[in-house]
């Protein structure tokens, strides 16, 4: 195998969309068209590839980003193919944090659905240039020019079709291409396999050279040389036009737009061409910067073999045979078999054990992994997401992956002596694979509390459990997270002091709280002048802050959006501390919430739910009893879909409340959106019962 491919003709793609656009199934044609895979596997029969798992398997969705290697027109594609529900969120991020470009999918039928826009915006976070392709033509109420303007109007992007349907009454027959100005078609009996390239048809052609036109006139305002041939009526030649495609594109400031209908054969090649066409490869992206802000210099790492070692470890997987496997994104220079490598983020020597190339759960061996490379390694048993892997003669540590906090949580509790043996064990497996699922014993009640991101999020761990790890557990009731937060800006003043014969403790601190912005967390400033407290002691306060933050005074509940300002105190040259100063503004902090006033927060999850027309009335409804707001309603082609923010709490087993509701025709998806204050009545209740629960 050659692992020693120009790193120019090297492309590391991701498929993002929301849950069932098809991502899966466009991967399961890529590989097949690639030559990666002889046989079609299908995500209703369970035989897709790239969803192994049997959870996937079972329930036909994505749960873990799947990564594999395959080649087209002399390029290696590394693609990593993600869950598109929200509840796996974790992997989308991690995923596109290491990723150069990415195919964003969405339904002809659906358009842009919530969790496209989600997936969207994780993209623009990390700067990632994005192609779209448009799937599912073939379904009846496909639209195409109808999602290009939901792209542009809902989601910002520049979106500018590079291909068209090519519809026959109302068939889709194949696609227009608007760069070579030729109508393919696809095979019907052969399912598309085969193509043709012809003529556009005479009926055609008048919308085909409208769609050029415009896709010539939105490249050129990105390019002066297109736009002086645009201006003067001259034609751009092919070479220049995708010249100007792909630089437009890896600037972000162009999104081209494909179509097909993956599961039919239709369009997937044209998307291959334009991936290697206008995505970038690992030199046309940015060079990795140093994040430490205690250096005084910038060390910066070129996508180049000869530079120093710099490699980011996005996930974390556990293999039945091979153990732990920590999966690499390579920066720079050359990650070798059998070498020591430096953990910068954990300070800490560790050997690369062995090397691989995956393809979803199985690998294939290599000796070295070269700059703008994708593998697994085997052997760095103490390397976590997000760290950073380099030379220990050229230190640099990379930004880190950020994950959303859980929101949902649930008690399990072992059913034999053996099982509770077992159940650290995994549960410790599992939480360092998935960064957004967590783990902590419960200080009063001493239960086990798991957290994940949803409903189906800890559903999937209960089975893992099961199935991977064989421990038995009973599981409680869902809790949901909520939070606290204070009422109004307050001004506090605190003294610690304390005699205890020789030295004492002293600390003094005046501040002031005020409330954040939604989503801001804990913001701390430092405002004291003519260093009345000392500069040593200031770190120790806002670590005191921070401390009493995680758990609220009102329920027990962690404390969000709050703003800390210290503007005044003092200090004792003998008695003085930092743990002084931790104590003092630890108790204070408590003090100064009950003054302001606290309020107890929910997280309120963006619901869109979809069904026939004529159950929409009572859908409604449902959701308004559950305390819901509805926020808008469309139709399309006979089916109404329906968007509304409703309480987590209320949420719970809404999946089986929905097909009674809708006699098994209706589907929902629902993501966290923000916090939102608990009316007071039921704010009391849920403080009281948390309170009579701790006894």
């Amino acid at each position: 195998m050659n692992t020693t491919i120009p790193i120019d003709k090297i492309r590391n793609i991701g498929l993002t969309a929301h849950i069932d656009a098809g991502k899966t199934t466009v991967t399961e044609r890529i590989l097949f068209f690639t030559g990666k895979r002889h046989k079609l596997g299908e995500v209703h029969d369970g035989e897709a590839v790239m969803d192994w798992m049997v959870q996937e398997q079972e329930r036909g969705i994505t749960i873990t980003s799947a990564a594999t290697t395959t080649y087209w027109s002399d390029h290696r594609i590394n693609i990593i193919d993600t869950p598109g529900h929200v509840d796996f969120t974790a992997e989308v991020e991690r995923s596109l944090r290491v990723l150069d470009g990415t195919v964003a999918l969405f339904c002809a039928v659906g358009g842009v659905q919530p969790q496209s826009e989600t997936v969207w915006r994780q993209a623009e976070k990390y700067s990632v240039p994005r192609l779209a392709f448009i799937n599912k033509m073939d379904r009846a109420g496909a639209d195409f020019d109808r999602v290009v303007e939901e792209i542009k109007e809902e989601l910002g992007g520049n979106a500018v079709p590079i291909v068209i349907p090519l519809i026959d009454g109302d068939e889709f027959q194949g696609i227009i291409d608007l760069v070579d100005m030729k109508a393919i078609y696809y095979d019907e009996a052969s399912q598309g396999a085969i193509l043709r390239y012809e003529e556009i048809p005479d009926d055609q052609l008048k919308r085909a050279e409208q769609a050029r036109e415009i896709m010539i006139e939105r490249v050129s305002e990105q390019d002066d040389e297109l736009m002086e041939l645009f201006i003067n009526g001259q034609p751009a030649g092919r070479d220049a036009l995708m010249s100007a495609i792909r630089t437009a594109t890896i600037k972000g400031e162009l999104i081209p737009v494909l179509c097909g209908a993956a599961f039919k054969n239709k369009g997937v090649r044209r998307l291959l061409d334009a991936i290697v066409a206008y995505l970038p490869s690992p030199i046309d992206r940015p060079p990795i910067i140093d994040c430490r802000k205690d250096i005084n210099r910038e060390i910066i790492r070129n996508p180049d073999d000869n530079a120093p070692l710099a490699a980011l470890a996005y996930k974390i997987s556990t293999d039945r045979h091979m153990g732990k496997l920590t999966y690499i994104r390579v920066y720079s220079g050359i990650l070798k078999s059998g070498e020591y490598v430096y953990n910068s983020s954990r300070e800490i020597k560790q050997r690369v054990g062995r090397l691989f190339l995956m393809h979803a759960n199985k690998q294939t061996a290599i000796e070295e992994l070269h700059a703008g490379g994708v593998g697994a390694v085997v052997g760095l048993s103490e390397t976590g997401t997000g760290d950073t892997i380099c030379s220990k003669e050229h230190p640099i540590v990379l930004e880190t992956i950020e994950f959303p906090a859980p929101v949902i949580s649930v008690a399990v509790t072992p059913k034999s002596r053996p099982d509770r043996e077992k159940l650290s064990r995994a549960l410790f497996r599992l939480s360092e694979e998935d960064p957004t699922f967590t783990v902590k014993t419960d200080q009063e009640s001493g239960e086990c509390i798991i957290s994940g991101m949803g409903e189906l999020h800890i559903e999937i761990i209960i089975d893992r459990l099961l199935r991977e790890f064989q421990v038995n557990v009973s599981v409680g009731e869902p809790q949901v997270a909520y939070r606290e937060t204070i009422r109004t800006s307050v001004e506090h003043e605190h003294k610690h002091v304390k005699q205890t014969g020789g030295h004492g403790q002293y600390a003094h601190i005046k501040f002031r709280l005020e409330r954040g912005k939604p989503g801001s967390g804990f913001q701390f400033e430092d405002e004291v002048k003519g260093g009345r407290v000392p500069k040593e002691y200031i770190p120790a306060v806002e670590r005191g802050f921070i401390d009493a933050m995680a758990k609220g005074p009102y329920a027990g509940f962690p404390m969000v959006d709050i703003k800390a300002v210290l503007y005044d105190g003092s200090a004792h040259d003998v008695d003085s501390s930092e743990n002084a100063f931790r104590t003092c503004s630890r108790t204070g902090f408590k003090d100064a919430c009950k003054k302001s006033g606290l309020q107890l927060l929910e997280p309120i999850m963006s619901v869109e739910v979809t069904a026939p027309e004529e159950y929409i009335g009572a859908v409604s409804g449902n959701l308004c009893s559950k305390r819901g707001k509805i926020i808008g309603m469309e139709t399309r082609a006979k089916t109404a879909i329906l968007s509304g923010e409703v309480p987590l709490s209320r949420m719970f087993g809404y999946a089986t409340e929905l097909r009674t509701i809708t006699s098994g025709r209706g589907n929902f998806s629902m993501h966290f959106e923000h916090y939102e204050a608990v009316p007071f009545s039921l704010a009391e209740e849920i403080v009281a019962e948390r309170r009579k629960k701790e006894g």
